[in-house]
C-alpha cells in the first residue's frame, strides 16, 4: 500500500465547524434567495410564505457561527488577525504572474484569501443591514425611497457575492488538498511547502506542544 502523506494541523475542530454552520446557511440564503427573485422557480417552489420566513431566518442567524466561533476558539481569533494583515510577500504575491512558482513566503493564508475574505465579511454585514430594512416593521416608518433603495444594494450585493463565491469553490475543486485540510483540520506538508512556504515554515520550527 501507499504511504500516506505526511500532514500538518492546519485547523481546529471548532473553526471546521464555523466554516461548515455557514457554508450551510449561505447555500440556504442563496436557494431561497433565488427563489424569491426569480419567478419561474418561486412558481415551481410555491410555498412563498415559507420561503420568505426560511430566508429571513438564515439571514438573522449567519452571523452566529462566526460570533461563536471567535469567542471560544483562540484559533480562530489568530487566524482573523492575520486574515486583518497584508504583508510583504502578500504584496508580492499580488504583483507576480508566477506567484504559484514562485515559492514566496507566504503565511497561512495568501493574499487573494485575505481580500476574498474581507470583501465577503463586508458584503455580509451590507446585506445584513439591508435586509433589516426589508423586513422592518410598518410601525418604524421607514421611508418607501430607503426600502427600494436596500432592494437594489440588497440585489446588487448578491450578485456580487454570489460571484466571489463561485469563484472561491472553483478554487477550492482546483485544491484538492484545502478542501481536505477544512474537512479534517490537517493538510499535506507538500502542498504547505509549496502554498504557504512561510506558514511550513513556522510549524517545523514550533513544537507541537505550543501550537494553539
Amino acid at each position: 500500500m501507499p504511504d500516506r502523506p505526511e500532514t500538518i494541523p492546519r485547523f481546529t475542530p471548532g473553526e471546521t465547524w464555523v466554516h461548515r454552520s455557514t457554508a450551510v446557511l449561505v447555500a440556504v440564503l442563496a436557494f431561497t434567495g433565488a427563489t424569491l427573485y426569480y419567478e419561474p422557480l418561486s412558481l415551481l417552489i410555491s410555498r412563498r410564505p415559507l420561503v420568505e420566513g426560511t430566508h429571513v431566518v438564515a439571514g438573522l442567524l449567519l452571523p452566529f457561527p462566526m460570533l461563536i466561533g471567535l469567542l471560544r476558539s483562540a484559533s480562530l481569533r489568530a487566524d482573523v488577525r492575520i486574515l486583518s494583515r497584508i504583508t510583504g510577500p502578500d504584496r508580492q504575491w499580488l504583483r507576480r504572474r508566477d506567484r504559484r512558482k514562485a515559492r514566496l513566503p507566504i503565511g497561512k493564508f495568501n493574499a487573494g484569501q485575505k481580500l476574498a475574505s474581507s470583501v465577503m465579511a463586508g458584503a455580509g454585514l451590507v446585506l445584513l443591514g439591508t435586509g433589516l430594512l426589508l423586513i422592518a416593521p410598518v410601525r418604524l416608518n421607514v421611508p418607501l425611497g430607503v426600502r427600494q433603495g436596500a432592494t437594489i444594494v440588497h440585489d446588487l450585493f448578491t450578485f456580487g457575492l454570489l460571484i466571489l463565491l463561485a469563484g472561491h469553490t472553483w478554487l477550492a475543486l482546483r485544491h484538492p488538498e484545502a478542501r481536505v485540510a477544512l474537512r479534517t483540520g490537517r493538510i499535506d506538508r507538500t502542498y504547505a511547502e509549496r502554498e504557504h512556504a512561510g506558514w511550513a515554515r513556522e510549524m517545523r520550527e514550533t513544537p507541537t506542544s505550543s501550537r494553539g
